[in-house]
């Protein structure tokens, strides 16, 4: 990819992980149907060419600012899994304002064209919902609302889904991937064929398949090279 796709995929990245005011601060978490969880305080997108970052909206702003003071001062990166130089005095300036409760790291992937949905995966529509009851009930009620929540695909067995994919946040530009496996069923290649046919699904609706892992999931980023993802930035995130 060349460094304006990568900078644009950013861009297109960070607005489908969150809802922003007007001052592009963080509001929400851009989730196209209702899980718990609060958004970070803290966002740096990396890229070996370049950084954005972002901030929540109740931030006070002399902590925005040294936070943008210490963001701009951020030197770049080839080897985005090392640390962030200024990781720990944008750890400490948060921790003087709020504990941190959690800190997340990892790649960001874009899923190309070209990925082809395999036949043991499925397009979950409403005639076939009940292939989730057994191992995924708690995706029937988004789907029988009358709210768009994305497509939702499923690798299955014996009439029943083993692994699901789905779109955790939905943008009218991309959508980032969210991917269960039951424990029984995990390593024989099923989130793989659930991800590739949600990714073809997208492509479908004309948006961009993206997909996150963090470092330490090693599975996760195998089931990412395995749909011929491309990495195109690092997730820095602190709440």
């Amino acid at each position: 990819m060349s460094p304006e796709s990568d900078e644009r995929l950013m861009r297109i990245h960070t607005a489908t992980l969150f809802n922003c005011d007007a001052d592009g601060r963080i509001v929400s978490l851009r989730r196209p149907w209702s899980r718990s969880g609060n958004p970070p305080r803290f966002f740096m997108g990396r890229r070996p060419d370049g950084n954005v970052w972002l901030f929540r909206d109740d931030i006070p702003d002399d902590l925005a600012g040294k936070l943008d003071e210490l963001c701009r001062s951020e030197p770049l990166a080839k080897d985005l899994m090392g640390p962030p130089s200024v990781a720990s005095a944008i750890r400490a300036a948060l921790e003087g304002h709020v504990r941190v409760n959690r800190e997340y790291r990892g790649p960001a992937y874009l899923i190309p064209e070209g990925t082809g949905a395999p036949k043991d995966a499925v397009l979950i529509t409403k005639g076939k919902r009940r292939v989730l009851e057994a191992g995924f009930p708690e995706m029937l009620p988004p789907l029988a609302a009358d709210v768009d929540i994305g497509p939702v695909t499923a690798a299955v067995v014996n009439g029943s889904a083993v692994s699901i994919c789905y779109c955790a946040r939905l943008s009218p530009w991309a959508a980032e991937a969210g991917v269960e496996t039951l424990d029984a069923m995990r390593g024989r290649g099923y989130a793989t064929a659930a991800v590739a046919a949600w990714a073809a699904a997208l492509r479908r609706r004309g948006l961009l398949p993206l997909y996150s892992a963090s470092w330490e999931n090693v599975a996760s980023q195998r089931v990412a090279e395995k749909v011929g993802a491309v990495c195109y930035g690092e997730d820095w995130e602190i709440e």
